[in-house]
C-alpha cells in the first residue's frame, strides 16, 4: 500500500516538474468505472497478477512495441528487424523518449530491464530464453536468444514493461520497492494518486510524451459498485457492462462493443491430490458438468461453451477436432465404479466406507477482473450430486481463492482468465508448472510426457504452419487430460460515451500478451505511428 504521505510526496514532485494545465483540445479527464476498484500499485513487481492491474501498470510504464487493432505497431521503438541466423531482434528506439523525470530513456535501460527481469522474475514476462542484449548506440538494442523463440515480440517485445535504470538499479528488492520514484515510467500517462482503500487511480498527462500528449488531461479509474449506472448518470466514461444492459444503452446513445472469445470460465482441479489425479476421474467430471445449463441458468443465456483444448475457439489456431464430453450423469456414476467407487444409502458415492465429498472454492469474477455475481458454483453443485458426487459450496473472496489454489490447498476452484485469444504461448502458461509457477490460473500439469514435450517444441516452431500443427496436437492432450475444466466463454460487452471523442476497442488478440480489456493506451493517444 501507498501511504499517504507517499502519495503528497508524489504529486508534489509531479506537480514542480510537470506543472498542470491541459494542451490544447485536451479534455480534461476520462473517468473508467470498475467494479472492484484496487488491483495493486501499479508497477510492475506491485499490481495484481491479473489482466485489470497490468493495464493500470501499462499506462505508465511502455512496452518496446504495443498493439493496435490490426497488430503491432511502435511504442519506444520505432522499428525493429529478426536475424534468423544470429537468433537476434534489433529495436531502434525513438530518440525523443524520455522518463517521467525528464531524463532521457536510452538502449541502456532496455538492456537493464532485460537483466532485471533475468535476477527478479517478473510473472508477466518470460526472459529465461534471452541469452543477452547488446547496447549498440544510444537508441540501439540487440537481444540475443538462447534459442528460437516463437512468442517473442507479443511475449516480449509487447508486453515487458522498460524500466529507468537510474532508478532501479540500486534496488535490492524490486518487490518491496514502492517509493514515489517506483512510478516514474516512460508512457503517457504519470501516476498522480492511487488510494487502495477507495480503489481509484489518478493519472496525469505526460505532456512530453515522445508520441504526442495524451488526449486526456486526467485519467481516473474509480470504484463503483453499478458501472452501468456510473455511466448513465455520465460519472464515467468507460466501463463494462452486463448483456442485459446492452439495449437500454444503445438506446441512451453510447457505443456498446463486444469481445472476441478472449476469456474464458473454467474449474480449476487439484490434480495432485486423489482421485483428482486419476485422469478418468476428472473425465467423469466433464461428463457430469452440464455447460450449456450453467450458461443458461447462470449467465441468462449469455455465453458460449469453450474448446476443451483451452484455446479460444476464435483463435486462428483452434482445432475442432476434440475429445468431448456430452453431459451424461449415468456415464460419470458408471466411471466412478470403475474406480472403485460405490453409491451409499443417500445416493452419493464412498470408497471404502468414506464419502465422496468435494470441496468447490467460488468467488465472483468475470471477463476482465470485474466482480459480479453468478450462479455457476450452484449449478455445478446441483450437477456433481445428481451424478453422485457430494460438493461442500465454499464462497470466498477472489484474491483468497487464489491464494489457496496458488498454494494448492483445495480440491475444486471455480477461476478464469484472458489470452486465450493471443499467442499460443498462453497454453505453456495455462497447463506447465515451469512456465505457469507464479500463475493463479495455471493447472501447472507435467505428468504428460508428450504434452510437456509439444510445449516446449511449440515455443521453437519459428514456421508458423509447423507451430499451428503443434498447438493442434497440444490441444488435443489437454482435452483428453483435462488437467482444468474449460466451461465457457461469457458475452463480454463495454460501453463508452462516444461524444467524448474517444473511441475504445477490444485489441485483437488482447492487450499485451492477451488481455481482453478494451482499455488500450492507444485509445488516448494523438499520434501516427512510423511503419516498423
Amino acid at each position: 500500500m501507498i501511504h499517504t504521505a507517499l502519495r503528497l510526496a508524489a504529486i508534489l514532485l509531479l506537480l514542480v516538474l510537470f506543472p498542470a494545465g491541459p494542451a490544447r483540445s485536451q479534455l480534461a479527464e476520462i473517468r473508467i468505472a470498475d467494479s472492484r476498484g484496487d488491483w495493486g500499485p501499479p508497477s510492475p513487481y506491485l499490481h495484481y497478477p491479473r489482466g485489470p492491474g497490468y493495464i493500470r501498470m501499462s499506462w505508465i510504464f511502455d512496452t518496446l512495441i504495443w498493439k493496435d487493432r490490426e497488430g503491432f505497431i511502435p511504442a519506444l521503438a520505432d522499428s525493429w528487424e529478426f536475424n534468423p541466423q544470429e537468433l537476434s531482434y534489433t529495436f531502434n528506439l525513438n530518440p525523443e523518449a524520455q522518463w517521467h523525470d525528464g531524463r532521457p530513456l536510452t538502449a541502456a535501460d532496455v538492456a537493464f530491464t532485460i537483466e532485471l527481469f533475468q535476477r527478479h522474475p517478473y510473472y508477466w514476462v518470460n526472459v529465461d530464453h534471452i541469452d543477452h542484449s547488446e547496447v549498440t548506440g544510444p537508441h540501439q538494442v540487440v537481444i540475443r536468444l538462447q534459442r528460437p523463440y516463437a512468442p517473442f515480440l507479443a511475449d516480449v517485445a509487447g508486453t515487458m514493461p522498460i524500466l529507468p535504470e537510474h532508478i532501479w538499479r540500486e534496488v535490492a528488492d524490486p518487490t518491496a520497492f514502492r517509493a514515489p520514484e517506483a512510478f516514474i515510467g516512460s508512457g503517457p500517462y504519470r501516476l498522480a494518486d492511487y488510494n487502495p482503500t477507495q480503489g481509484s487511480y489518478l493519472y496525469l498527462a505526460f505532456a512530453d510524451y515522445h508520441r504526442g500528449a495524451p488526449k486526456a488531461q486526467r485519467l481516473i479509474y474509480l470504484r463503483s459498485g453499478q458501472p452501468m449506472v456510473s455511466l448513465g448518470n455520465r460519472q464515467a466514461d468507460l466501463a463494462q457492462i452486463s448483456p442485459e444492459m446492452v439495449a437500454p444503452l444503445r438506446n441512451q446513445g453510447l457505443k456498446v462493443i463486444q469481445d472476441e472469445g478472449g476469456w474464458n470460465k473454467k474449474l480449476m482441479i487439484n490434480h495432485r491430490r486423489a482421485p483428482f489425479d486419476d485422469r478418468r476421474f476428472r473425465q467423469a467430471l466433464a461428463h457430469a458438468i452440464d455447460r450449456r445449463e450453467i450458461i443458461a441458468k447462470s449467465q441468462r443465456g449469455h455465453g458460449r461453451p469453450a474448446s476443451y483444448g483451452l484455446l479460444s475457439k476464435d483463435h486462428p489456431w483452434y482445432n475442432p477436432e476434440l475429445p468431448e464430453y456430452p453431459p451424461d450423469p449415468e456415464l460419470t456414476r458408471a466411471l466412478l465404479t470403475e474406480l472403485g467407487f460405490s453409491p451409499g444409502r443417500d445416493g452419493f458415492f464412498q470408497h471404502n466406507g468414506r464419502p465422496l465429498q468435494v470441496e468447490l472454492l467460488v468467488s465472483n469474477i468475470t471477463a476482465s477482473g470485474q466482480s459480479a455475481p453468478d450462479r455457476d458454483g450452484e449449478v455445478i453443485k446441483m450437477q456433481l450430486e445428481r451424478a453422485g458426487i457430494k460438493v461442500a459450496l465454499i464462497n470466498l473472496e477472489q484474491a483468497t481463492t487464489d491464494q489457496r489454489v496458488r498454494s494448492w490447498n483445495f480440491d475444486l476452484a471455480l477461476s478464469g482468465h484472458g489470452g486465450i485469444s493471443g499467442d499460443a504461448r498462453i497454453l505453456n502458461e495455462m497447463i506447465s508448472s515451469q512456465h505457469g509457477a507464479g500463475s493463479v490460473n495455471s493447472a501447472r500439469f507435467d505428468q504428460n510426457q508428450e504434452l510437456n514435450r509439444l510445449l516446449e517444441e511449440q515455443l521453437l516452431a519459428m514456421d508458423p504452419e509447423e507451430r499451428r500443427r503443434i498447438v493442434g496436437r497440444i490441444q488435443e492432450l489437454h482435452a483428453m487430460e483435462l488437467p482444468a475444466i474449460p466451461l465457457y466463454y461469457p458475452d463480454s460487452y463495454s460501453a463508452y460515451h462516444p461524444a467524448r471523442g474517444i473511441e475504445w476497442f477490444y485489441t485483437r488478440g488482447g492487450i499485451g500478451k492477451g488481455i481482453p480489456i478494451a482499455q488500450n493506451k492507444v485509445s488516448l493517444l494523438n499520434c501516427n505511428h512510423p511503419a516498423p
